[in-house]
């Protein structure tokens, strides 16, 4: 059995394809029991978010597991499989455990080094084992993904700077702006992302702040704890009309701001410009509203570009990130390679043992003349003996754990012991 992990991200798909293929909330649990189903996956946790969609899977065969996740992923996305397999990736055992830790560490991020992926990647973990899908190879994966990322950012300066894709988006609105002291901001979503966008901007001197969420009492919640105010989705146009900045990352997976409604509101405000900032994949806002006079439209592609910028001077931390990563691949690497052949060596062992009992219970009746001390001799002395013969075969499988010669004297093993 190996891991893979196959997907498509934010570096390698345009935006327009990256959202058709974000699996929201309430589809995982359908897509996560179809991935499961398929005869060439034994284990699989799907991390989806506004940068990537990923499957990381426990194979039988790793063609026939590539089909199987490209049909998974293509039936998901309403796309036909050769739409998708030019843009997918796909890394292998040490290469995928590489790519899920270096993921957790903020090293694929679009923005280096933040924070919500982390949870993102324990929220994806928490689902597969709600929904069963997850067995003993993906649990020790994730939880040693997990310790990975936290390393990184407790031993590393990583997270030191723009720690968020929230925080990210209110500096790339004061970049664009120049300032929002005193402006009016409507934030569109009152999730984790969009909580961070309101307190960013409550720090950056936003003169009021303005939550809309679908849920009422989240919205009321979120504005509490800002000093701002909430409002209710059908006066979100009201609203907009008279903002300076919009905000949004709901997790909707239709168009929240529609063209029609963002040119009624210019209309009522003209000449004044008005900034919109969507980081939501799949996007809050038609993307045809960027045509409309006095609007300036960002989204998920210019928030790659501004980081970028960010990114130059931090190659010190990258580097020191990789190193760690690079370390728990190698300590993750021996904890499985050891987890995996202790079953084999206890089994072949055991089987040693019945048969020790079994020649000496054949020449039971020949000892029982012999003395209780002369008897337990010849315990110990068969004892001894099979020991030493298990031993060294023993220190070489352990030793050649997770390597294809590993492989190799386990199969052999395997046959020769009828195991």
């Amino acid at each position: 059995m190996s891991v893979v992990a196959i997907g498509l991200n934010h570096r390698t798909v345009p935006l327009e394809l990256l959202e058709r293929t974000t699996v929201d909330a309430t589809r995982l649990p359908k897509v996560l029991a179809d991935l499961a189903g398929r005869a060439n996956l034994t284990e699989v946790v799907v991390l989806s978010t506004c940068n990537r969609t990923e499957v990381y899977a426990v194979v039988k065969r790793f063609h026939g597991a590539y089909g199987d996740i490209r049909d998974s992923l293509s039936e998901a996305a309403f796309l036909p499989p050769e739409g998708l397999s030019d843009h997918l990736y796909a890394h292998y055992d040490a290469d995928a455990v590489r790519h899920l830790f270096s993921v957790a560490g903020g090293l694929d991020s679009a923005v280096l080094g933040e924070s919500e992926i982390l949870g993102q990647v324990k929220s994806a973990w928490d689902l597969a084992q709600r929904e069963g899908t997850v067995g003993p190879s993906l649990n020790l994966l994730f939880r040693h993904a997990l310790e990975t990322g936290k390393r990184a950012r407790t031993e590393t300066t990583i997270s030191h700077h723009t720690t968020s894709i929230s925080q990210a988006a209110v500096a790339m609105a004061i970049d664009e702006l120049g300032s929002i002291d005193g402006s009016k901001v409507v934030v569109l979503g009152a999730g984790e992302m969009g909580e961070g966008m309101a307190t960013s901007l409550l720090g950056a001197g936003a003169g009021e702040v303005v939550v809309a969420n679908r849920t009422w009492d989240r919205a009321v919640e979120v504005a509490g704890r800002v000093g701002g105010r909430a409002v209710r989705l059908t006066d979100l146009d009201a609203v907009i009309a008279d903002a300076d900045l919009l905000l949004t990352s709901t997790g909707a997976a239709s168009l929240m701001v529609e063209h029609a409604d963002l040119a009624d509101a210019m209309a009522r405000r003209p000449a004044r410009p008005l900034l919109i900032v969507d980081i939501a994949v799949p996007r809050d806002v038609d993307p045809a509203a960027a045509d409309l006079p006095g609007v300036t439209l960002l989204d998920m592609t210019d928030l790659r570009r501004f980081a970028e910028i960010g990114l130059r001077g931090r190659q010190g931390e990258v580097s020191a990130v990789r190193r760690i990563v690079d370390d728990e691949v190698g300590r993750f690497t021996e904890v499985r390679s050891a987890r995996e052949a202790a079953p084999l060596i206890s089994e072949w062992r055991q089987r040693a043992e019945v048969l020790r009992q079994a020649e000496l219970d054949r020449y039971r009746t020949r000892l029982e003349h012999l003395p209780e001390h002369d008897r337990d001799t010849v315990e110990a002395l068969t004892r001894g003996l099979l020991a030493k013969l298990l031993h060294e075969p023993t220190v070489r499988l352990k030793g050649a754990a997770g390597t294809p010669r590993g492989e190799r004297l386990g199969d052999a093993l395997r046959d020769l012991f009828d195991l």
